[in-house]
């Protein structure tokens, strides 16, 4: 597998010919549905476009707890269907799809009562070592006290009389989805970020393409397509609302918070999760981090930039602190990120009960809509949206073949691993460093040691940060499409929220390295670095704030 380059000359032609042609499917939404159903698409042989607002991932698939799995509680509610399908997913993405972004992690399942819940929790997780294909990860183990402390010393031993430990996968969500954005690129899609739809194109009552607003130069084009899917996520009802026809289903959005912590502060070789009253607590590996999760509350104001708010905070250090025998403290907090879930919206007012199932409609002729779901089943999603967008068209399209189609990056990538000490002997990296980039780009992982071979100094750390190399910022805008200095702290790198001060001291050393690729003068690369300035400090004052705007607590979830 080749590999293509999202550069701003290519984004550049990509405007052209979107204004130049007409495709036989427009995709508007650059998150992981978004991205899916242009890959999709494309892989059936129908000429693509896909535009994004902001940036790849911008939104909700940026901001998950960042896990690939069948989802135990759903299995407890009896959703054996959606289980069995995102575990056969989680196979596919382990297996062949994408080993270089997605990788296993265990988690341990503390255990409160003696007995009964053993014999309860151990039906539940051997019915999940089973189905849908996940025979692809180890099964799990029964561990005494004793021995759940030793995997997890950091634990109350008053916590729990035994635990469960098993297997789930976990991903960098923003690079994923960038990934498959990519991949639709290199087969043929045209892709472009900051290229906003306004508005719908009509003939009679069909929609025939979109208003798109190129928000770099401020230009208006009209897109021509014969088709159009809306895959825009918790925006999916302002999007709705500019075609003037009823909405097929609402979407309700729920907030997920989650708080990031150094790893030594927590004494445990594996993850943790356990039901909280309201949802499910997760404390996650994340490199030199713990990410712990999840809040599930419903978000009634825009869905632009969700904020975690100073009660979503302290939820989620009472409950981790219920189980660690060192309590976390707000001095503890590395960062912190709030999310939102798409929800096809039900009759509970707990968002916590509404369907993690996705839906798929066509309001009004030519226009298709899917939303819902989840991260981990983005491919199923995306397959239903454009096999609705087939049956409108007049030709047969063939069935979807992204069950069998490797992201970029995979091809080559396990015999690469095998050699990374050769690589790190060659490119003089140490094999660690090597290790960290295999992950992140896989069988590319040429083209990042290409720029380290061209200038040694792209082969140092970024300053303000040790885990990310010069090498990766520079990456970021010659081959993956980032085009500000905010694309590159917190979705191509993690630094926003893996360093303690949000990447304020990588910001500007980051911004006069990717300066001269972007054709940026010195005005406009201090630009860059106020605004990301603001920004950190406005997300950091929003986890101070009370939480007003939000109602009461809700219900506790089943």
């Amino acid at each position: 597998m080749t590999s293509l380059a999202l550069t701003p000359q290519y984004r550049e032609a990509t405007l052209r010919d979107l204004a130049e042609n007409e495709f036989d499917v427009l995709v508007v939404g650059g998150g992981i549905v978004g991205a899916g159903t242009a890959l999709d698409a494309v892989a059936r042989g129908l000429s693509v476009a896909l535009v994004e607002a902001r940036d790849w991932a911008a939104g909700t698939s940026s901001r998950s707890s960042k896990l690939i799995h069948g989802g135990l509680r759903y299995l407890e509610q009896r959703d054996f269907g959606l289980v069995r399908e995102a575990l056969r997913e989680r196979s596919l993405l382990l297996g062949s799809l994408a080993p270089h972004l997605v990788r296993p992690v265990r988690f341990l399942y503390p255990l409160r009562h003696r007995a009964w819940e053993r014999a309860y929790v151990s039906a539940g997780v051997t019915l999940y070592d089973t189905m849908g294909g996940a025979r692809a990860l180890p099964r799990h183990r029964q561990l005494t006290r004793r021995g759940a402390l030793r995997e997890a010393p950091a634990l109350r031993p008053d916590s729990l009389v035994g635990a469960v430990q098993y297997y789930d996968a976990q991903v960098d969500d923003a690079r994923y989805t960038m990934t498959v954005a990519r991949t639709a690129a290199l087969y043929g899609a045209r892709v472009a970020t900051r290229a906003e739809v306004t508005g719908f194109l009509r003939e009679g009552e069909r929609v025939t393409g979109a208003h798109v607003l190129d928000l770099e130069s401020g230009r208006e084009i009209a897109v021509r397509a014969r088709r159009v899917v809306n895959a825009t996520g918790v925006w999916t009802d302002g999007s709705q609302a500019m075609t003037g026809a009823r909405a097929p289903f609402t979407v309700r959005a729920s907030k997920g918070v989650h708080l990031v912590v150094p790893r030594d502060r927590i004494r445990m070789d594996t993850g943790l999760i356990t039901r909280t009253d309201r949802s499910v607590l997760l404390i996650i590996p994340w490199g030199r981090h713990w990410v712990i999760g999840t809040t599930d509350t419903p978000w009634a104001q825009g869905p632009d930039e969700p904020l975690a708010d100073d009660a979503d905070v302290d939820f989620l250090l009472e409950q981790a602190n219920a189980h660690l025998r060192i309590p976390l403290t707000r001095d503890d907090i590395e960062g912190v990120y709030a999310g939102l879930r798409p929800l096809l919206s039900g009759e509970s007012d707990d968002t916590a009960r509404l369907s993690r199932e996705h839906a798929v409609a066509e309001p009004v002729p030519g226009l298709v809509v899917v939303t819902g779901g989840k991260f981990t089943t983005y491919r199923v999603m995306a397959r239903d949206a454009v096999d609705a967008v087939a049956r409108g068209l007049e030709e047969p399209v063939p069935a979807s073949p992204t069950d069998r189609l490797p992201l970029m990056g995979a091809v080559g990538f396990e015999v690469l691993w095998n050699e990374r000490r050769r690589l790190a002997a060659r490119s003089g990296l140490h094999v660690a460093r090597v290790e960290h980039l295999l992950q992140r780009y896989g069988a590319c992982v040429h083209e990042v040691l290409d720029l380290v071979a061209a200038d040694p100094a792209l082969g140092e750390p970024v300053p303000g940060t040790s885990d990310y190399l010069r090498a990766e910022a520079v990456y970021a805008v010659t081959h993956e499409g980032a085009l500000h200095l905010e694309d590159v702290l917190a979705r191509r790198t993690r630094i926003s929220f893996e360093e303690r001060d949000g990447g304020l001291a990588a910001a500007g050393h980051v911004a006069r390295l990717i300066a001269p690729f972007l054709r940026w003068d010195e005005d406009r690369t201090a630009a860059e670095t106020e605004r990301y300035v603001l920004q950190v400090r406005s997300e950091r004052q929003g986890a101070d704030a009370p939480a007003e705007a939000e109602g009461a607590p809700l219900p506790a979830a089943s």
